[in-house]
């Protein structure tokens, strides 16, 4: 498994034997060029990549357990429009899941979070305006962008979250010391849906249902109808399949709130 420290390491004492050679005339210069392009291109793969757990480590599944579960969960809200339909299919079907949700969206949209959690499902902290620039930011702005999610959901709640899953799953340095600073959970994913892009609802269905199995972890978003009729196909699969959807700490065995 790739590193950011180690393959950073390894880089810099493999620059310098380069170095040393170009100098000396055994090896041509465009090598350096080469190995640096090579760096680059890992360092931008290990951070768009949440998986490669490059940065830092996220839980993306969890493949010790012994129940038929999985875990379903929604990126981006709580959306006024799309996430009480959401609830209410999770509810039809007795399906739990957890929601990371964007600060700004909550401040919005307070009696959904209440609902959200109401109902058994758990909540996550996915930053609070999900900028675009999220992953260039600098750490007080990335340490910020969480606190006041933090804020904005305890306020609310009188909950800790301490699920965090970061935009658009970009993971950088300055991110990890946050989250190490914090004490958050990192979550990732292992089945990713793309219910954002194009794609039609049949195609995202099959996407998932093709290679869910037991521990998995599903991204979605309640933020579309393309989404909704998604869920409901998919929990009738998991029906037919005999698995269950329950909230990701459930899932990984570990604490959502502190």
């Amino acid at each position: 498994m790739l590193k950011r420290k180690r393959v950073n390491t390894a880089a810099i004492a493999l620059l310098f034997v380069l170095g040393v050679l170009c100098f000396l005339g055994h090896m041509p210069w465009w090598v350096i060029l080469l190995l640096l392009f090579v760096w680059f291109a890992i360092t931008v793969l290990g951070s768009f990549f949440i998986q490669w757990n490059y940065h830092l480590n996220s839980a993306h599944s969890n493949k010790n357990l012994n129940n038929n579960w999985v875990s379903i969960t929604f990126d981006d809200g709580p959306n006024s429009e799309f996430t009480p339909r959401v609830l209410d299919l999770l509810a039809k079907y007795n399906a739990k899941a957890t929601f990371f949700c964007i600060g700004q969206q909550v401040e919005k949209h307070p009696d959904i979070l209440k609902k959200i959690i109401a109902q058994g499902h758990t909540i996550g902290n996915h930053t609070y305006t999900h900028a675009n620039t999220f992953g260039f930011f600098p750490l007080d702005k990335v340490m910020n962008e969480i606190t006041r999610t933090k804020k904005a959901v305890h306020a609310l709640t009188e909950k800790e979250m301490m699920l965090y899953r970061p935009a658009f799953g970009v993971t950088n340095p300055q991110i990890e010391k946050a989250i190490k600073k914090l004490n958050l959970h990192s979550i990732g994913w292992n089945v990713r849906s793309l219910d954002t892009t194009s794609r039609s609802e049949k195609t995202i269905l099959k996407r998932i249902t093709r290679k869910v199995s037991k521990g998995d972890i599903i991204l979605l978003h309640d933020t579309s109808e393309k989404t909704i009729v998604v869920l409901e196909q998919l929990l009738l699969f998991l029906r037919e399949k005999n698995l269950s959807s329950v909230t990701v700490d459930r899932l990984l065995e570990i604490e959502a709130y502190a």
